[in-house]
């Protein structure tokens, strides 16, 4: 889920294990109905496919009083947007923001193609920071040449990745779930779903 928890640079921590099912005609429609009317198409129609994923783990309104993120629905915490009518939120609007402050800020589509499904996820519910540095670890633990973990995604860090599996990658990010959980014992009652949710992303 989206932004929503201090300790990993506004993150989201999902716990729900299996998603409602909420708006998925609708995004089936921004597959299928895709125009191409974007500048640039082959950037922007991957997020259509990846974020379908994303709204099926996410699922419909939920309002857990153990969630950092507060109410939160499709996935977008009450707490990372404070001015949005969380429960009246549309799917649309949704998507949107996941495009315009996720997808296209984290730079998803540079990376290789077999990485952007579990890096998008991770961005999604870590943040983006939280994420790169993640991403930039594992790519350290592959690579001769290590590069610098600041959280930040440039040249160096999408070059990095290029050879980097995504098992790899995935590994990193639940022994960054492992660290959360360990440090901050309460959270400990998501870290099977978070595990989870590495798993199949």
């Amino acid at each position: 889920m989206a932004d929503s928890y201090d300790c990993c640079d506004g993150g989201r921590q999902n716990c729900r294990h299996v998603a409602q099912q909420d708006g998925r005609s609708c995004l089936d429609s921004y597959e299928k109905g895709f125009d191409g009317h974007e500048s640039n198409e082959e950037k922007i129609m991957p997020f259509y496919q990846e974020i379908t994923k994303v709204i099926g783990r996410e699922g419909g309104y939920v309002n857990d009083p153990d969630d950092p993120g507060g109410e939160t629905k499709y996935g977008i915490s009450k707490k990372a947007y404070p001015k949005i009518d969380i429960k009246n939120l549309t799917l649309d609007d949704a998507v949107e923001i996941y495009k315009d402050e996720y997808w296209l800020p984290a730079k998803v589509e540079r990376l290789p193609d077999k990485l952007q499904g579990q890096y998008f996820d991770m961005v999604v519910n870590q943040g983006i920071s939280k994420s790169v540095k993640i991403l930039q670890r594992a790519c350290n633990g592959k690579n001769k040449d290590k590069i610098k973990v600041d959280g930040k995604i440039g040249p160096n860090t999408i070059k990095a990745a290029t050879k980097l599996e995504n098992d790899r990658l995935r590994a990193y990010r639940v022994m960054e779930y492992a660290r959360l959980s360990m440090t901050r014992p309460k959270l400990e009652k998501y870290y099977y779903g978070w595990f989870r949710r590495a798993l199949h992303a």
